[in-house]
């Protein structure tokens, strides 16, 4: 099956990226990309006005523009990751679990300031808000301003050092079961992939029974091309597909042109004979639902 050009994993400034969500989009037209998600962590409001900018533009393109998110879920005490792709970004139940989301985050944004700010680092819950700029505050958001005071030399350090697994500001977050997402995606008539499942930094017997989870709970599909997953990898999840009926997706996980790792519409190929999410018309392929 011979797929467009697509990338089904990208960041904006929405969330953690650093393009706003009209940069990323004329950034990867520009790069060629025919098929295009943004799935922001935890939220739709960039992909939801970059639609609406297109709605009512004049110039036209052929890029397709898929409405997605990165949702953040427990399996267990796992966190994961679970793209969601082509949501009805209107859907009620997307938009109950998006602000129940933005609550848990804006208290952890909270709790982590004040861990920091018992040593000796003032206000920096304010400087935070201010770095985001109105989108979802996540951990990199910390670790810019850290920078910025000097309290350390890069946002490597600041995770190092502060805000990594086991750190001083790190703090746990009740983020919702696996289940739950996964029943919000579906509701919103969307396609749930496992993102990125070599980056959980798990062994492949403890990553297998947790594909198993996925699919069992009604995943429909598994991220097979990524920067960082080797061909090695690839093959071992390959098998996982086959056993578990699962379709295969791609994207660039892009944050930043600075990442040199990282560009849009760009990643390790993925099996021609395995069932994409996407087809030849570049539509979501939804047929595990």
């Amino acid at each position: 099956m011979n797929l467009p050009k697509y990338d089904l994993h990208t960041h904006t400034t929405a969330s953690d990226g650093v393009l706003s969500p009209l940069a990323l989009y004329d950034s990867a037209r520009e790069a060629g990309v025919e098929v295009l998600a943004i799935t922001d962590h935890d939220t739709i409001e960039g992909v939801k006005g970059l639609m609406a900018i297109k709605n009512t533009s004049e110039n036209e393109d052929n890029m397709i523009l898929i409405p997605g998110a990165e949702f953040t879920c427990l399996l267990g005490k796992q966190i994961l990751h679970i793209v969601g792709l082509g949501l009805d970004i209107e859907h009620p139940e997307l938009k109950r679990h998006l602000a129940d989301l933005e609550t848990l985050r804006v208290d952890r944004a909270k709790r982590i300031a004040l861990k920091l700010e018992k040593k000796r680092i003032p206000n920096i819950y304010n400087l935070v808000c201010e770095k985001a700029a109105g989108a979802q505050i996540g951990r990199p958001h910390f670790a810019k301003v850290l920078c910025d005071l000097k309290v350390v030399n890069s946002e490597e350090e600041a995770f190092k050092k502060y805000l990594g697994a086991g750190k001083l500001a790190n703090v746990s977050v009740a983020w919702p079961s696996l289940e739950k997402v996964l029943e919000v995606i579906k509701a919103s008539g969307a396609v749930s992939v496992l993102a990125h499942p070599t980056k959980y930094k798990l062994t492949m017997s403890k990553l297998r029974k947790i594909i198993a989870e996925f699919s069992a709970l009604g995943g429909d599909a598994l991220e097979l091309g990524y920067p960082g997953i080797n061909r090695e990898q690839q093959n071992i999840l390959k098998f996982e597909v086959q056993k578990h009926e699962l379709l295969v997706s791609a994207g660039s996980d892009f944050h930043t042109p600075e990442n040199r790792w990282t560009r849009l519409g760009v990643y390790p190929e993925i099996s021609a004979d395995l069932p994409h999410v996407l087809n030849s018309d570049g539509v979501i392929n939804k047929q595990k639902q």
